[in-house]
């Protein structure tokens, strides 16, 4: 594939790279345990529970951009936070992606339409106790934008160049019951991308853009 289809930080270039990503292992989960090995938050008691997020890249004419969202701050848990859009897969859900799609569409009104899935990446498995699927997709620009209010209080697009240079993760720390917490941070703008969600996008550098 030429230069100019396969431009640094383009849809052609992101696509090109998700279907040469390393094949995930049975078993090999990805998460905050390798940013914290041995941390008895861990040791999670109860079952992990499992979630989907969708990790959606905007072919915008001056680059690949990744759609954010930031979680009402009237939510109980991980208010205020920086999150892809995507949520605990339902019994019901065919899937992984059919999770990402449903859970999008609720959250943010970005309807199927505009959006195509081109793979996933290992699992997540968070100190929260979740195992979270991240699937990947390239969105069709054009769309429009309607957020649950009761979920979502922004949503924003942050270059996929500045979210994939390692110069842009920062390592930070918090404590946990008398103990560190490590976790990676990447402030763009008036925004804080941190916990999870950073390790995901953290994730995502390692395995397409390392």
């Amino acid at each position: 594939m030429d230069q100019v289809t396969r431009a640094p930080f383009s849809i052609a270039d992101f696509r090109a790279r998700a279907a040469a990503q390393a094949a995930i292992t049975p078993g090999e989960d990805f998460g905050d345990h390798r940013f914290n090995p041995d941390h008895p938050r861990l040791q999670h008691v109860k079952p992990l529970r499992d979630a989907a997020v969708l990790i959606p890249v905007v072919d915008r004419a001056e680059g690949a951009m990744v759609l954010l969202t930031k979680r009402a701050e009237k939510l109980r848990s991980h208010s205020g936070q920086v999150a892809f859009p995507g949520g605990t897969i339902d019994p019901t859900d065919p899937g992984p992606e059919a999770t990402a799609l449903r859970e999008t569409f609720e959250e943010i009104g970005l309807d199927r339409d505009h959006i195509e899935i081109i793979g996933r990446m290992p699992d997540y498995v968070s100190g929260s106790g979740y195992r979270i699927v991240p699937v990947l997709a390239v969105v069709r620009p054009g769309f429009s934008l309607t957020l649950n209010a009761d979920e979502v209080d922004a949503a924003f697009e942050v270059p996929l160049s500045f979210l994939m240079d390692p110069a842009n993760h920062t390592r930070d720390s918090r404590r946990w019951n008398d103990l560190e917490w490590f976790f990676y941070d990447m402030p763009y703008g008036d925004q804080r991308i941190w916990g999870v969600t950073a390790g995901i996008i953290r994730t995502l550098y390692e395995r397409l853009y390392a």
